[in-house]
């Protein structure tokens, strides 16, 4: 369920980071983490850095990405309430220290 979910939030997004991830989901922390770990093990997402923090998206290189993003493209379909809780996403990081 968590790895579906995240590889569905990610096909959305384009590429995310784990707290948002998270909070998207409305899924712990760790539960994310450990679902992105065993996807970017068996291939079907890519990590990259960007200063301290672990950007995920969906591997561009995985063999049936195409076939892939169409399967999550149908799921999205019915996931109506996890594509408007995107739409209302802050898209980056607050500064530290910034009043809200």
């Amino acid at each position: 369920q968590a790895r579906t979910l995240a590889l569905l939030a990610l096909s959305i997004l384009g590429e995310s980071f784990p707290r948002e991830l998270a909070r998207l989901l409305e899924m712990s922390l760790n539960g994310v983490q450990q679902a992105l770990r065993g996807l970017e093990v068996d291939g079907l997402v890519a990590a990259r850095l960007a200063g301290r923090t672990r950007l995920y998206s969906l591997n561009p290189g995985y063999f049936a990405r195409e076939e892939l993003q169409g399967y999550l493209k149908r799921l999205a379909a019915a996931e109506t309430a996890l594509v408007a809780r995107t739409e209302t996403l802050r898209r980056r990081p607050r500064r530290t220290g910034k009043p809200l």
